[in-house]
């Protein structure tokens, strides 16, 4: 503004007494920005009566203008009886601009109401000078009232329309340029939020649809596609907003695609679901996830399946704190189990998720009994007692050691929770009489190249054989692949190094993994456990895999930033490779051979795999209790190589204990390391 006069009052042609008009006009501008700067820092009550007053100046300045303007002059007598008119009129107002509300609303973010305020104060403050000059017979012409409304709004609302205008200006002047994808509901929603906020300014919505290109919304014009990066260049725009919450995966995906290469961050509302059901708002504006880069639609879930060996039954969960079992316990509330038994080692993690289940229960109104009990898997005397007692009937077995790398490093530790925590939850299932066991498998089973994946299916193995050797409990394993949002998920982490600035720890240039939302797949496994026959491995559709580096990518390019690499030496981002950790392989794969069927689900399969008889399983168990027990790692490989196939591609022990372990008896030949033995009911 200050430039704006500046430039107008500025010339060559100016004669010395310009130039002081000049000097004297800037600095009578300088000094009212000054004192509104100060009045718009001052308490909340202060301005208002201070708005009051100045207000009650307008309306006494509009009486006056109004009279001189119909007379065509400055000089008129006003009488007694004029007088108390004008002072009834200025008592009057302050009354009703009060009672309006007209110094409730805040000047700088004054919307249609506080506008619709003003004229209907001014309006009542008219009608008041009217009657007044009516009833008195004052000697005034009886055109004054309509000058007097003209200029009472004028100044009551002009001044503060230019106030508004003067802090919209400054704000601008500092806020990050953005354009918004998409000039729906949600993008004029998201652009009110904007407006009253002061980190964005929008500069164009753009959209496909022809109707609303070269429209304008709310000042904001409406562009197409395909002049977006020119746009960028332009007005040096910093952010991309996406502001398509309905709009389909797939569409969602080559949208993405089309900004990856443009030098601007790009964010994006809540989805649609999440807006309808009231978990997000459209002011809430976020990361783009890893499912938006996907782009697959999830597919609806039947409510039968799910229903079917929760509803009115007593449901247990294991692992319940983990991301798996705590999605999980989630769902299952909702489909309304008689007792919900949350079992789980961390205190930490059965705090959390407990707290959070009430909560669902007293904002949803469900009846639910919710039990939480500490406690593992490899206590079986534990567990017998909590199926006795409980009389559970459905079992989600989610409690595992996941992470590869400290698997690795903890061996024997790994194969008891994984293999003997199942085989302890399985036989006390069967003793105990429980209808379904679930067991939560993983993609890493299949030919697997480290002790986890092996681990898994060895536990896999052991459900399909206790499958056919009873038929007290119907047994099933449902087999996915990563899923996003879980402890330790590339994506977060990907985040978390691109807003320090990188670099960007990437193993292998060419590693792939599947992925899913924690919340698909738990439904996907609460469906597919209501499908089981007994010994059925379930496989998820994951869709496509994705090759973590290019992930990495298009994460840094849609975060705003480039690549650092040898072909762009200027870039911001850096990605450096590790190396595979230990046990870790390239691609991972959900079958361990070509038969397949289907299930009458799209996105459920059942694989048909061959599996050893229980006598076999038994000897194989006894052999990895002696081996657990004398922390023998070199043996614990040798009995998994035996049972799991395709497990042939180990590297090496990396157990932290084992190797300190055989390093002290080297050194002390005559040391002997004990270890508490555990027992196998046969």
């Amino acid at each position: 503004m200050r430039s704006a006069v500046t430039a107008l009052t500025r010339g060559p042609s100016l004669n010395p007494v310009g130039k002081l008009a000049s000097k004297t006009f800037g600095g009578l501008i300088d000094s009212a920005i000054l004192a509104l700067e100060k009045l718009l820092e001052l308490p909340r009550n202060i301005k208002q009566a201070v708005l009051l007053a100045l207000d009650m100046v307008f309306v006494t300045a509009a009486m006056w203008c109004a009279i001189a303007l119909r007379l065509g002059g400055v000089h008129f007598q006003i009488g007694p009886i004029e007088y108390a008119c004008a002072i009834v009129t200025l008592v009057v107002s302050a009354v009703i601009f009060l009672r309006l509300g007209l110094y409730r609303a805040v000047i700088r973010f004054m919307g249609q109401q506080a506008i619709w305020a003003i004229i209907r104060g001014v309006s009542y403050s008219t009608m008041v000078l009217g009657a007044c000059i009516f009833f008195s017979q004052a000697h005034v012409p009886r055109s004054l009232p309509f000058f007097y409304w003209a200029l009472s709004l004028l100044l009551i609302g002009g001044t503060r329309l230019m106030v508004r205008a003067y802090y919209q200006a400054k704000l601008r002047s500092s806020c990050e340029k953005v354009i918004i994808y998409g000039a729906g509901d949600s993008g004029r929603q998201l652009l009110t939020a904007i407006n009253h906020g002061d980190q964005f300014r929008a500069v164009f919505f753009v959209d496909d649809d022809p109707r609303l290109q070269r429209s304008v919304i709310n000042g904001v014009q409406v562009v197409k596609p395909a002049k977006i990066g020119k746009l960028i260049r332009e007005h040096d725009i910093s952010q991309v907003l996406l502001a398509m919450p309905s709009v389909s995966g797939e569409r969602r995906k080559e949208i993405i695609n089309s900004l990856v290469g443009l030098p601007v961050y790009v964010r994006t509302v809540p989805k649609f679901t999440d807006l309808l059901l009231g978990k997000a708002s459209v002011a809430q504006i976020q990361d783009i996830e890893l499912e938006d880069l996907l782009g697959r639609d999830p597919v609806p879930p039947y409510p039968e399946l799910i229903d079917r060996c929760i509803t009115d039954k007593v449901v247990m969960v294991t692992g319940a704190g983990g991301s798996i079992g705590s999605e999980l316990c989630r769902q299952i509330l909702l489909a309304k189990p008689r007792e919900l038994i949350l079992l789980d080692i961390s205190e930490f993690a059965l705090y959390n998720i407990d707290r959070e289940l009430r909560t669902l229960l007293n904002t949803s109104g469900l009846e639910v009994e919710l039990i939480t009990l500490l406690g593992s898997v490899q206590d079986k005397r534990r567990l017998q007692r909590v199926f006795n007692t409980f009389s559970v009937q459905t079992v989600y077995h989610a409690a595992a050691y996941k992470h590869v790398p400290l698997v690795e490093y903890n061996v024997a530790e790994g194969v008891v929770n994984n293999v003997f925590g199942t085989l302890y939850a399985a036989e006390a299932a069967v003793d105990t009489g429980v209808e379904t066991f679930v067991l939560i498998s993983t993609d890493k089973a299949v030919r697997p190249t480290n002790i986890m994946g092996a681990s898994k299916r060895f536990a896999e193995i052991l459900c399909q054989g206790l499958a056919t050797d009873q038929n007290t409990t119907r047994f099933c394993m449902v087999r996915f692949g990563n899923v996003l949002g879980s402890s330790g998920s590339v994506v977060p982490l990907f985040r978390e190094q691109i807003r320090a600035g990188g670099p960007l720890t990437v193993t292998h240039a060419e590693v792939t993994r599947y992925f899913m939302t924690i919340p698909e797949a738990a439904q996907l496994v609460l469906q597919a456990g209501a499908m089981g026959l007994g010994g059925d491995v379930f496989v998820l559709d994951m869709g496509e895999p994705v090759r973590i580096l290019e992930l990495a990518q298009r994460m840094v390019r849609l975060s705003g930033y480039s690549v650092l690499d040898d072909k762009n030496p200027d870039g911001e981002v850096e990605i450096h490779f590790t190396g595979l950790r230990p046990g870790e392989k390239l691609y991972e794969e959900l079958l361990l051979g070509d038969h397949v069927a289907g299930t009458g689900h799209p996105m459920i399969m059942r694989a048909e795999e061959e599996y050893p008889a229980m006598s076999e399983i038994r000897s194989w168990l006894k052999q990895l209790e002696t081996h657990c027990d004398r922390m023998d790692c070199d043996r614990i490989k040798d009995v998994l190589l035996l049972a799991v196939s395709g497990f042939d591609e180990h590297e090496g022990m990396h157990d932290h204990l084992w190797k300190k372990q055989r390093a002290t008896a080297e050194a002390h030949s005559n040391v002997q390391v004990l270890f508490p033995e555990r027992s196998v009911d046969n």
